[in-house]
């Protein structure tokens, strides 16, 4: 099945633009940009979308704007609206666990603390693609969590986002065209290499 409603986890606001919870907004922004996809707001779902007419049908880029442990509920209204599955969603968001500048798909596993797809799972329920975009290691270890992903990354981290976005983005629409078994096949190789 053709992957539809694509949505992206962060916080609204400028402060929070390039910090590294709102990577998975870095790089859905740079798909949308590439495309000529314009972002409208849509109140009834608190949401920026941006529709995407693709030759395999419509899809929906989304970024909610409820801050991330809310994300779900806007994510949710929307899936509901278009009666999709949780198969027909997928999730680009920031992952400690994943070193920064590498990527790993999966559908299925806990949050893994993630504030945001815990509140995916609570309002969209489980089955969703997983986009999970590396922002690790913590340093320093000893710093917070909360405190690391709220934080910046440094000028050397934003140049190798910026340096790889353009394959971040391809590998994005590996897993939009072809699916999630041979985009994990693919790219979850790569990041174990």
């Amino acid at each position: 099945m053709s992957l539809t409603l694509v949505a992206a986890l962060g916080n609204p606001g400028k402060s929070y633009a390039n910090t590294r919870h709102n990577l998975g907004w870095i790089v859905l922004e740079h798909l949308a940009k590439k495309h000529g996809l314009s972002w409208q707001k849509e109140l009834a779902f608190d949401a920026l979308v941006a529709r995407w007419n693709h030759p395999k049908g419509v899809r929906w880029l989304v970024k909610p704007q409820t801050f991330m442990n809310e994300s779900g509920r806007s994510v949710g209204a929307i899936a509901r609206f278009h009666k999709l599955t949780p198969e027909s969603v997928t999730v680009v968001y920031d992952d400690m666990t994943i070193e920064l500048g590498r990527i790993k798909v999966t559908v299925t596993g806990s949050a893994g603390g993630h504030n945001g797809i815990i509140s995916l799972l609570e309002h969209v329920g489980d089955g969703f693609a997983r986009f999970r975009l590396g922002i690790g290691p913590k340093e320093p270890k000893e710093m917070d969590m909360k405190d690391f992903v709220l934080s910046s990354f440094s000028s050397d981290q934003l140049s190798l986002i910026d340096k790889t976005l353009d394959q971040t983005v391809q590998s994005l629409e590996l897993l939009l065209n072809d699916g999630a078994p041979l985009a994990m096949n693919h790219i979850n190789r790569k990041a174990d290499s």
